[in-house]
């Protein structure tokens, strides 16, 4: 891996791991396009790797997060059960879907929910 790959993914993980504390999203709104637009990642492989590097970026946000009161356990608990589940089945449908259409699904979601959120002005 070249010295300016590694820079890359440094600078992707920072800005990752400060929206994934600071928004709640695993960082995979900023991983995902970054890995296509900058490491020239096929879709569907940036997904891959995204969920991969959330394990540990959720891990230390949620430690903090534990730790400043801020966690709805029971609410964490039931939705992970059925996320959980559905990504597992997801991860499957993944690999049939081409990168064209993934895109599309991935952008799709950042504007509905994007825009929803701006004009409402709450989470």
């Amino acid at each position: 891996m070249s010295l300016s790959t590694i820079l890359t993914c440094l600078g992707i993980g920072i800005i990752a791991g400060v929206v994934a504390a600071l928004c709640g999203v695993g960082g995979g709104v900023i991983m995902v396009p970054a890995f296509v637009f900058f490491l020239a990642m096929p879709q569907k492989m940036a997904v891959a790797t995204s969920l991969a590097i959330i394990i540990p970026t959720a891990l230390m946000a949620t430690t903090q997060n534990a730790r400043n009161d801020l966690v709805n356990w029971k609410v964490a608990a039931i939705t992970a059960i059925s996320a959980s589940a559905l990504a597992y089945f997801g991860a499957n449908w993944l690999k049939s879907m081409s990168d064209a259409t993934l895109t599309r699904i991935f952008g799709t979601v950042l504007i509905i929910f994007g825009l929803k959120m701006l004009l409402q002005g709450k989470a």
